[in-house]
């Protein structure tokens, strides 16, 4: 709200004033002060005239059109009418001399004045007739309100507290005692529920300022009387609004509205305290739909929509004494105050909605006299031109402004200088209804003319730079018009569209439409032009181009005011339709692959009451009606204002905002908003626009980042396209719009590519048709294609007739195809003869096939037969033979086929005609060996074959049948097995009990049998006397004891199985008493006869009591060792060291040792056979010292260790044992060969002795002889090589992968380069399953073995 002037006169100070806006236009305001004058302004604030009077102003009015104003004053009689017209004053004489005058009110609707008296009389002044009707005794005290009905009827109050009512001829119809002093009195609707036709029949008064009340003029008897709480204070003003409201200011600055219908009378709609201490005045505009208050020096405006809404606040702090009255012009432009200082404020509070844009540049009206040029796009600061007159329009262009009112216009240029003048004003022929500006030119639309002039030409060139169009006689009117750049457009009455080339003057282009045009808006460019007709209708159509056709706008409203078009660079084809409530945004689409269209995007509220002036990229900057700008965004465009990065929307939202981008086609952006969160369908959809604007480029780069690499490839295949038709055709078909497709193509440089499509589409009718008209040649290959269609349809009719077409005589592949499909359509027609008759001819084995099945299911045998066996499909061929029972052919072709169920029809047809071999035969190739076999026993008697069938096929049925054959010949043994080969197990057992074949039965069943068979031949053996088979049989089924007490009672004969069957026995019952039994059986408590330690060695191992087993082993080793069997005691101390290993048990000590020492005698044998003397002459040394272990051999190993230290230079150890050997006990039993060498030795001792190498310990590092196995530093025992018996060395380690015993790995291979087995396990071993151990710290745990 904007304060336009402030009136204020010497005359006037400290008093209050009164004050009148003219009606209906509100160009004038009197005011009348404590001095005679009523002065008179301008609604610019201009003093116009002063009215003298004798006496000061009491009263005045305005008529209803604002035309004449009714004056009156104290000290006098008369009433002065003042003309605005004319500026003239003249007076009545009211006839009442002697009774001063104290209230005046003209007629809302008649030329009517009623004047009031300080006695109550009444006058009424007819201004056209010049009648007066003074009424007397009206009222017996002053008349100081009143108002007029739209009826007619004039209420007044008066100071003797009544209220009257009278017509027009000052008859009174109703009068009525009040309880108080009247004070405003108004006329109105009360609120019903149903609408009264009588019009204004209802009058509210003030009373005594505390009362409000409602006096129905219908129903006297019965007025409303309204208090409110004393709170509010007195009631300082009121005014009725809307649909039966009345808004009330009370003195204590509460602001309340109720409503006057009967159901809600005593309720408050709204309530609130506008005003600290006081309020005083309120007034109400229905023009702008606001209600204001004043009060506290501050001025409040109220949306009356929402009274809650206040619009704006006017402090003003320089009026001390308070404020006074507020009043509204008629049209709500100007709001006037007054204070009790004697001033009055004017505020601008609606200015005419006059504004312009040309490019981004706008100019609108920011108050009366006031334009402002603005580009806030380009960032150029606001210039206020201030004008002479108010204008009724504003135009602007690049360079100018210009303003005007009725036929007159004035021009102001130099707007980017800031320095703005006036360059001229100009004069036209008629009232200006529209002007357009560009950068040279001025467009005046006037009486249905447009004068276009230079806007800087002067003089005479003006007249010579004018024309007016249209320049012929023709009879039609302009309407509108429109200025860019280059072009001028125009609009006419009869529905003509014209451009007009402002470089020449001439018209280009005349666009001829059903009905007259309203408006025109050209785009920047001036290359697309959107029009409104008189039916409301918007069109869109490109003067620059013919040959596209104007296109209607969809949805469009029939309310729409106006059009702006995108000033953004990239928006050119954007603009938006708009109407007091909505903005509806286009936008045109000009490449496509359906051709050029227009598209409706959105639509966007508009905020009451403001007016678009510009559009640039989705924002729409709008006048408001207090002269400012507001920017208005587009929902249309709200992907624009999306922050950038990760999207946090719902996945709808991003889905409609893509969806608006690319109606827009604002790729870049849609491409962001998918990258940001799209799903699956976003990028489809993004997609799918690109090929509808032939975006390709684009478009390969959407469906790469989808995965879609097939339409990549199509899509790059198809960049190259100069074409636009073609690739568009080519679009349309990807987006499976096939028929735009084919009308592309047809219109391209190569129409072929519509009968590919169709021919791809398998659209064979369509493809036929373009065929004929492009590609003759290419008929047979299409007709053959349509009718393998048909025929998988079943049409056998019409795919007959386009094989036929499709025969060419030329290429081979192509007519044989043609042919078969002849061959095929003919017997399925029933022209069998000719069909099968091509179908032999034809090459093709699959035809034969194909055409043999198809007689087969019209049951034609013998053909079908015929052609499957010209077809080589023997199978096929036999059975069918077989269906008409052609059994010789079925003979002919058996050796070709393959079915097992062909030959075993032949097979039983050759059985019922007695030819029992072929018949065999024929089961044998089917492979029904039952049949074969009853066949090979009953009829051709040939066990032999028929035995080996059954082992060969494990046949049930087949052993059955064998076995009733053997037992018909009494072969009981041979019967058995084949009872149980086919699972007779019952009958097996009781043919075995009968004939004594026992054992047989046994031996057969195996491990197959169940536990009641064990059970079934245990007990037969244990009634025979058979413990062995027995025991046997009851341990097979569980019954351990039993089976422990019949191996026990064996005879001698089979001592060794029993035992060995015993210790089994007694590990799998895992019973004590049962292994008790066994230990004394075995240690001779129970017979007196000890059995061999073997025995209880392998019961203990049976048992897994190792550590027994092991004491055990130790035993028998040493029996074995004291009988020479080194070898034996050798692989039994072995097996027991490697068991206990396995097991996590310590190995004793002693079994250790022995093993090592029984290990370097055998050694001594491989070091000899190598000739490797002195490892050989180490271990000897070694088994020397422990010679008490070798009693059966002590001589002979005395004898090779002093001969093999003698050769290995060991001389003092070859005498100490030469000189053992001269014993008396051993002398006598030395080989003679040797006896002198080893006498010779005795007696000429030879002392020297080689020094055993030293290497380290692998426990401690100590140096210790290479044969030593005690470290003497650390106390262990290091474990010692199997290829050499030296002690293990760390850097030097390897195992043998079998028996995982020690080895030093360099002599390891040595060794196992001569002799590829272990010299520890004697498994076989070759170089390359040795392998080097670099940390064999996990072979030197000290706890192995038992110390």
């Amino acid at each position: 709200m904007k304060s336009v002037f402030i009136l204020a006169d010497k005359a006037w100070a400290g008093s209050c004033l009164l004050y009148k806006w003219q009606k209906s236009q509100g160009n004038y305001i009197a005011v009348a002060g404590q001095d005679n004058t009523v002065k008179i302004f301008d609604r610019h604030g201009q003093k116009w005239t002063d009215l003298n009077l004798p006496g000061r102003c009491v009263g005045m009015d305005w008529d209803k059109d604002g035309d004449i104003l009714a004056v009156i004053a104290a000290k006098s009689s008369s009433i002065y009418l003042w003309d605005a017209s004319v500026n003239k004053t003249s007076h009545i004489d009211s006839g009442m001399s002697k009774d001063q005058m104290t209230f005046i009110l003209w007629s809302k609707t008649g030329p009517l004045l009623a004047v009031g008296t300080a006695k109550g009389n009444l006058l009424i002044y007819n201004q056209q007739t010049s009648r007066k009707i003074p009424v007397l005794g009206k009222h017996t005290k002053k008349i100081t309100c009143g108002c007029w009905s739209s009826q007619n009827l004039l209420a007044l109050g008066s100071d003797d507290n009544t209220l009257s009512i009278s017509n027009h001829e000052g008859d009174t119809i109703r009068q009525t005692t009040l309880r108080g002093e009247p004070a405003e009195i108004y006329f109105s609707v009360m609120k019903t529920d149903e609408r009264s036709s009588q019009g204004e029949g209802t009058v509210s008064v003030s009373m005594d300022k505390k009362i409000l009340m409602l006096f129905n003029i219908s129903d006297p008897q019965n007025p409303i009387e309204l208090a409110f709480e004393r709170r509010y204070g007195n009631i300082v003003s009121y005014r009725w609004y809307g649909d039966g409201y009345i808004l009330i200011g009370f003195s204590h600055g509460y602001f309340v509205v109720i409503s006057t219908h009967i159901r809600e009378i005593g309720f408050e709609l709204h309530q609130g305290r506008n005003h600290k201490d006081s309020l005083n005045s309120v007034a109400i505009s229905p023009a702008l739909n606001k209600a204001a208050s004043c009060g506290d020096n501050s001025i409040k405006v109220h949306e009356l929509s929402d009274l809650n809404d206040i619009s704006n606040i006017v402090q003003l702090d320089d009026e001390t004494k308070g404020l006074d009255q507020m009043n509204w012009t008629d049209d709500g432009q100007l709001l006037a105050v007054s204070t009790q200082k004697g001033t009055i404020h004017v505020f601008l509070t609606k200015l005419p909605m006059l504004g312009d844009s040309f490019g981004t540049r706008l100019a609108y009206l920011t108050s009366l006299l006031e334009v402002t040029v603005s580009n806030q796009v380009e960032g150029e600061s606001p210039v206020a031109v201030q004008v002479e007159v108010e204008p009724t329009f504003v135009a602007v262009g690049p360079y100018h402004v210009a303003v005007g009112m009725n036929n007159r216009a004035w021009f102001y240029g130099r707007l980017k200088q800031k320095r703005v003048k006036k360059i001229k004003d100009v004069e036209y022929l008629g009232t200006i209804a529209s002007m357009c500006l560009n950068a040279d030119y001025a467009a005046a639309l006037f009486e249905g003319k447009v004068q276009l002039h230079m806007i800087d030409g002067k003089g005479t060139e003006d007249r010579k730079e004018m024309k007016l169009f249209p320049d012929d006689d023709r009879k039609e009117r302009i309407v509108c018009h429109a200025l860019t750049s280059d072009f001028l457009y125009y609009g006419t009455d009869v529905g003509s569209v014209v451009s007009v080339l402002l470089e020449d003057w001439e018209t280009v282009n005349s666009y001829n439409h059903p009905v007259g045009v309203r408006k025109v808006f050209p785009d920047p460019n001036g290359t697309w032009v959107v029009f409104i007709d008189d039916k409301n209708g918007g069109f869109l159509f490109s003067p620059a181009n013919t040959t596209v056709a104007c296109f209607e706008l969809p949805n469009f409203s029939p309310t729409i005011t106006g059009v702006l078009w995108d000033n953004w660079h990239a928006d050119r084809g954007v603009f938006v339709a708009f109407d007091d409530d909505k903005v509806y945004t286009y936008a045109l689409h000009k490449t496509t692959i359906y051709g050029p269209r227009v598209v409706l995007v959105g639509s966007t509220a508009l905020p009451f009451s403001q007016r678009p002036l510009l559009l640039y990229n989705g924002e729409l900057t709008c006048q408001t009606t207090s002269g400012k700008m507001s920017e208005v965004p587009l929902s249309t465009h709200s992907f624009l204002r999306r922050s950038a990065g990760t999207w946090t929307g719902s996945p709808a939202e991003l889905s409609r905002q893509l969806s608006q981008a690319l109606m827009l086609k604002r790729f870049q952006e849609a491409w962001d908003l998918c990258k940001s969160a799209g799903g699956d369908a976003d990028w489809a959809e993004l997609g799918k626009a690109c090929l509808v604007h032939m975006e390709v480029e684009l478009a390969v780069q959407v469906h790469r980042m989808s995965g879609n690499v097939a339409v990549v490839l199509s899509l790059q295949s198809i960049q190259g396209i100069e074409d636009n038709n073609l690739l568009a055709g080519h679009l349309a078909m990807f987006l499976e719009e096939y028929n735009l497709a084919q009308d592309l193509y047809l219109s391209s440089s190569c129409p072929n590519a519509a009968l590919e499509m169709r021919r791809d589409l398998l659209q064979w009718d369509s493809a036929l048709m373009l065929a004929k008209r492009l590609a003759e040649d290419q008929i047979p290959f299409i007709s053959k294609e349509y009718a393998v269609h048909l025929e998988f349809i079943g049409d056998y009719v019409n795919a007959l007739t386009n094989y036929e077409k499709g025969v060419t005589l030329n290429p081979e592949e192509h007519d044989e195809a043609c042919q078969a499909g002849v061959a095929r359509m003919s017997i399925r027609m029933g022209n069998i003869r000719r069909g099968a008759a091509q179908a032999v001819q034809h090459p093709s084995k699959v035809l034969k096939k194909e055409c043999g099945a198809i007689l087969e299911s019209m049951k034609q045998f013998p053909e079908a037969a015929q052609l499957y066996e010209k077809g080589q499909y023997y199978d096929k061929a036999a059975s069918v033979y077989i269906r008409c029972k052609n059994w010789t052919k079925v003979g002919e072709l058996l050796p070709n086929v393959s079915s097992s169920k062909i030959r075993l029809q032949f097979a039983k047809a050759k059985e019922a005609d007695g030819k029992f071999k072929e018949a065999a035969q024929a089961y044998e190739g089917a492979k029904d060996w039952d049949n074969m076999i009853r066949v090979l026993l009953d009829h051709l008697n040939n066990p032999e074959d028929a035995v080996r069938i059954v082992r060969e096929t494990q046949s049930v049925d087949g052993a059955k049948m064998v076995a009733r054959f053997f037992l018909r010949l009494n072969d009981y043994g041979s019967a058995i097995h084949f009872l149980v080969l086919s699972q007779c197990n019952d009958e097996a057992f009781q043919l075995a009990q009968q004939h004594g074949q026992m054992e047989v039965y046994a031996d057969i069943i195996g491990s197959e049998a169940t536990q009641e068979d064990y059970q079934s031949i245990a007990l037969y053996f244990e009634g025979e006397k058979k413990h062995l088979q027995a025991g046997r049989f009851f341990q097979k089924c569980g019954q351990y004891s039993r089976a422990l007490k019949h191996f026990l009672k064996c005879p001698k004969s089979e001592d060794n199985q029993a035992i060995e069957m015993a210790i089994e026995t007694v590990g799998q019952a895992k019973d004590e008493s049962l292994t008790n039994q066994l230990i004394e059986y075995l240690l001779g408590e129970s017979d007196g006869i000890p059995k061999e330690a073997k025995y209880l060695f392998r019961l203990y191992m049976a048992l897994q009591q190792y550590r027994e087993a092991a004491r055990t082993a130790i035993i028998i080793a040493r029996e074995e060792q004291l009988a020479g069997n080194y070898r034996n005691a050798h692989d039994v101390l072995l097996g027991m060291y490697t068991e206990l290993q396995a097991q996590n048990i310590k190995v004793p000590a002693e079994l250790a040792n022995n093993l090592m020492v029984l290990h370097s005698y055998l050694l001594v044998k491989i070091h000899m056979k190598r000739g490797d003397h002195l490892k050989g002459a180490r271990m000897l040394i070694r088994i020397s010292n422990n010679i008490s272990r070798f009693n059966a051999h002590v001589v002979n190993i005395l004898t090779s260790a002093v001969i093999e230290c003698h050769r290995a230079g060991l001389k003092n150890s070859a005498f100490s044992f030469a000189a053992m050997l001269m014993r008396p006990e051993y002398r006598n039993k030395i080989d003679t060969k040797y006896r002198k060498k080893i006498e010779a030795i005795v007696r000429h001792p030879d002392t020297s002795e080689l020094e055993e190498e030293t290497t380290p310990c692998p426990f401690c590092g100590f140096q210790l002889p290479q044969n030593e196995l005690l470290c003497i530093s650390c106390k262990n025992n290091i474990p010692y090589c199997i290829a050499t018996g030296r002690h293990m060395l760390k850097e030097d380690w390897s195992v043998c992968p079998h028996c995982e015993f020690p080895a030093l790995y360099s002599q390891f291979i040595l060794l196992l380069e001569k002799e590829p087995t272990c010299p520890m396990c004697s498994k076989s071993l070759c170089v390359d399953q040795v392998k080097k151990i670099s940390d064999c710290s996990s072979y030197l745990q000290t706890d192995d073995l038992d110390q």
